[in-house]
């Protein structure tokens, strides 16, 4: 039996609270049918609703997992609130979280398509980011193609639904979604526009 090794040090709202496990991906591929519904047999969801979690890296979606659990056990006041994932995760322990995560992380990449007419400025914004409002480009923690960094838990966004990047952008801009490390996606979302939302979340579909 295949297993990926998932050390995560999760910091979870002010609590300190650390999770550590060993991921097992073919664990992880018998407990992640219930997923399937929204999320597609190997994370690629069919629906921009939902966020595509193929090719994730494990350390994030565990966090995500996590934070979706906290939010759970503590009304919203406290991880990622979200009607419908607390619900799929109240029951889940730590050692399905890092299984399903395992399993997803193993899974082929994602890859979408960004329409031709947004990619002049979504590459110029993406890149170098906006000096004069104080925006830093996105490409500084996500890197140019938009894989992130596992190590940092800066999560892969290149080939996300483009409904989903600009639904997370606005919620963090409004703070309605506060899981973020240090406030820095709602520092960086309180200044943006709704075109640029619109011209980021299409470009970045196009990364990969």
């Amino acid at each position: 039996m295949k297993k990926l090794a998932l050390f995560v040090g999760l910091y979870l709202g002010l609590t300190g609270t650390v999770f550590a496990a060993t991921g097992d991906a073919e664990a992880g591929k018998e407990k992640a049918q219930v997923c399937a519904a929204c999320h597609g047999p190997t994370g690629s969801s069919p629906s921009d609703m939902y966020p595509k979690l193929n090719g994730q890296y494990a350390s994030y979606l565990a966090k995500q997992l996590h934070d979706y659990k906290l939010a759970a056990e503590t009304g919203g006041e406290q991880g990622r609130a979200n009607a419908i994932m607390q619900g799929q995760v109240a029951s889940l322990s730590d050692q399905d979280i890092a299984d399903l995560a395992a399993y997803f992380a193993e899974q082929d990449p994602m890859q979408g398509t960004a329409p031709e007419d947004v990619v002049a400025a979504g590459q110029a914004f993406y890149l170098g980011g906006d000096e004069e409002r104080g925006i830093a480009a996105c490409a500084a923690c996500h890197g140019p193609r938009g894989d992130g960094m596992g190590l940092a838990n800066f999560p892969d966004i290149s080939g996300q639904h483009p409904a989903y990047l600009k639904t997370q952008l606005e919620m963090f801009r409004s703070g309605e979604r506060g899981n973020d490390m240090n406030g820095m996606m709602r520092d960086v979302a309180s200044k943006l526009t709704d075109k640029d939302i619109e011209i980021l979340s299409q470009y970045i579909s196009g990364l990969y």
